[in-house]
């Protein structure tokens, strides 16, 4: 799935007058008053014509734009917005014939990456990383793409992807930008995998950081593997499309004529995306082996507390029987010793030559089978 080739000048809508003359008043009123309107907020990035791969003009709004490059029978239109209004995309809808539902994609963001064909316009949505070092986590951006015969527009909802350097680096090449909008579809694609590459070293690292606080038992180690798994699932999401979408377009270069040098472009790029996926992949694998590891670990250890515990609860009652036998033991002979100190006269004991040798030694009966009682039972 490619562009289709540009030998034919197609025009979204011809102009009815190119005017030279300033009497008529419907091309200034056909201009959209939102497009200037809408530069405070910074929504249009860059505008700028190119012809033959050279630089032609910047115009300063959306309408000029349309005006400059009507007059530019064999010109590109390069047009950058970074979350337009409504407004600013509905103007491009009409002047560049955009499919109602791929605006309403672009207007909403939050699609899952795609290429989609309308007649000649070709829409594609990308999902761009970048690594942010302070935060240690993953800022993910949208890109979607109107790329035409003689236009291509970018809608960018984040911060990343950053297209100042592609635009710059497409103007240096003149002969690659003189291969038309698909060429810079093509430098876009390559500009949003690179940024993979920092995304990817960034996640290793994190691994490796992750292992170590495994191992050295980081009580906070298991949140953090929850939210790089999550980063990993979007990371995923936005790589394991793009092979299928690449491998689309390059199904198509027989058909529309892919110039050589594309073909060569379009090829690094999967490559690059397959072993992106093939990475982001193996990531995911190992946080779930990483995360199995560390709940055997808490396993372990919530383990050895309860067992220690334990032991400290069996030396705990083996005291506290042994206290409690001890206290048997004296208790006999003080219940013995206490009935008998009473002094009441009518107890026969207390006039019986042999009571106090009987008190002592029903005394020292009790105190001693007591005692072999709690030391058969392991009490004492």
């Amino acid at each position: 799935m490619t562009l289709p080739s540009r030998k034919h000048n197609w025009r979204r809508r011809p102009d009815p007058a190119p005017s030279p003359s300033p009497t008529p008043s419907p091309p200034p009123a056909a201009r959209p008053p939102a497009a200037p309107v809408s530069y405070p907020r910074a929504s249009v990035i860059q505008a700028s014509l190119y012809r033959d791969g050279h630089h032609v003009s910047s115009p300063s709004s959306l309408s000029e734009t349309f005006r400059q490059l009507r007059e530019q029978p064999d010109g590109m239109a390069w047009i950058g917005l970074h979350r337009p209004s409504s407004a600013e995309l509905l103007s491009l809808a009409a002047e560049f014939d955009l499919h109602e539902l791929a605006v309403e994609d672009a207007m909403e963001a939050h699609q899952r990456p795609k290429l989609e064909r309308y007649g000649d316009t070709l829409f594609v949505v990308l999902r761009a990383a970048r690594y942010l070092d302070e935060q240690e986590e993953v800022d993910f951006g949208e890109l979607h793409v109107f790329v035409g015969p003689d236009f291509l527009i970018t809608v960018r909802h984040g911060a990343a992807p950053d297209l100042s350097a592609v635009r710059r680096r497409m103007e240096e090449t003149p002969e690659l930008l003189a291969l038309g909008p698909e060429a810079v579809l093509y430098a876009i694609l390559d500009a949003v995998v690179d940024g993979y590459a920092p995304v990817v070293a960034g996640v290793q690292n994190d691994i490796d950081e992750i292992e170590t606080e495994v191992f050295r038992g980081d009580p906070a180690v298991s949140r953090r593997i929850y939210e790089l798994s999550r980063e990993m699932v979007e990371f995923q999401r936005a790589t394991r499309p793009l092979v299928g979408m690449l491998h689309g377009l390059m199904a198509g270069f027989a058909k529309y004529g892919t110039d050589e040098e594309l073909q060569r472009y379009l090829r690094d790029v999967a490559d690059h995306v397959t072993h992106t996926s093939e990475r982001v992949d193996g990531f995911r694998q190992a946080l779930t082996e990483i995360l199995t590891v560390n709940a055997t670990l808490v396993t372990q250890q919530q383990n050895a507390e309860m067992r220690a515990l334990a032991e400290a609860g069996f030396e705990q009652n083996e005291e506290i029987k042994k206290i409690s036998s001890w206290a048997a033991i004296l208790f006999a002979p003080t219940l013995v010793g206490t009935i008998y100190g009473m002094n009441f006269d009518a107890m026969p004991e207390l006039n019986w030559t042999f009571g106090y040798p009987f008190a002592i030694l029903l005394m020292a009966a009790v105190c001693t089978s007591l005692y072999f009682i709690f030391k058969r039972r392991d009490w004492l």
